[in-house]
């Protein structure tokens, strides 16, 4: 049998801090954790995470500094089996680090992110990879002026080669940024969040892919995850899926919850399964990790 092509995840990859408490801290107050810990983050690095543990042979893609937070990162890749040959060393810059307020009682996550000098990585740099290698891959959507370069590359090379060699992309907007949304006409699925449909004006996720459909290009699928509500889909035929969340027992850690819904919908569609049965994949994966606290747990 011939080996399984690998799935690709171009994005971010920082240093997590997670603090864990029993309630949320009041301002100006000591407090004790019920735990600490370091956790690698960043939404590609976590997808890349999910993927490895649902067993999809996958790569990353970003930018890394060197450095004590930087080894651990690399460290953490490595005992996921994440293929790092397209990782770009910038010497002279620092690791981004986001501490983060887990709140064990509501599964919630307050996220306090600490940007460095660390550039995201360029067409150029992607310009390096074989992309006979891989199979899907995903940009979590964060320079897209580069961005668009690179998937304006990746389809130049599926106008090139037969089916079977074709590449199939997907895009993520999560922050509501406008200079992001032009990414949302590129990629062949492409994740919305809720931030981002709300700041369209949409007030659920059929709302938001029945109304954000004519930015996708022609022949795409459009994605909403709207978290206890589950999520919902249009694809090329214009019918609408909706998939219900799985909740857990208890909601313990949401931190990564939509990067792992993201991971298990990429596996799903990547290995021919229907939309709706990809959806519905999503959600229960993302309901699994919601009860545990990282990732690990999940399988």
């Amino acid at each position: 049998m011939a080996e399984e092509k690998r799935i690709l995840c171009v994005g971010l990859v920082c240093l997590d801090v997670i603090s864990v408490v029993d309630r949320y801290p009041a301002e100006d107050t000591d407090s004790r954790c019920i735990s600490q810990r370091w956790q690698r983050g960043g939404n590609a690095s976590n997808t890349c995470t999910v993927l490895a543990l649902l067993g999809a042979p996958c790569a990353f893609m970003g930018s890394l500094a060197p450095g004590h937070a930087a080894g651990f990162v690399r460290d953490d890749f490595q005992r996921y089996e994440v293929d790092l040959t397209h990782v770009v060393l910038h010497l002279g810059c620092t690791l981004p680090i986001s501490t983060v307020i887990s709140n064990s009682t509501t599964g919630s996550r307050t996220i306090l992110h600490a940007a460095s000098n660390l550039p995201d990585v360029t067409a150029a740099d992607f310009e390096q990879v074989d992309l006979s290698r891989f199979k899907w891959i995903h940009w979590e959507g964060r320079n897209p002026s580069e961005q668009v370069k690179m998937i304006e590359r990746v389809e130049e090379h599926n106008q090139k080669c037969p089916a079977t060699g074709r590449v199939a992309t997907s895009v993520e907007v999560e922050k509501p940024r406008p200079e992001l949304y032009q990414l949302l006409g590129y990629g062949d699925v492409v994740f919305v969040s809720k931030d981002v449909a709300r700041d369209f004006g949409f007030c659920s996720a059929p709302e938001a892919v029945k109304g954000l459909r004519r930015h996708v290009k022609t022949g795409a699928t459009l994605i909403c995850a709207w978290a206890e509500h589950g999520a919902d889909a249009m694809g090329p035929d214009g019918q609408l899926v909706h998939a219900d969340a799985f909740p857990p027992p208890a909601v313990v850690d949401t931190l990564g919850a939509g990067d792992t819904f993201n991971a298990a919908v990429i596996l799903a569609l990547s290995r021919g399964r229907p939309l709706p049965e990809a959806l519905a994949y999503g959600c229960q994966v993302a309901g699994r990790k919601c009860g545990v606290q990282g990732y690990d747990g999940i399988v």
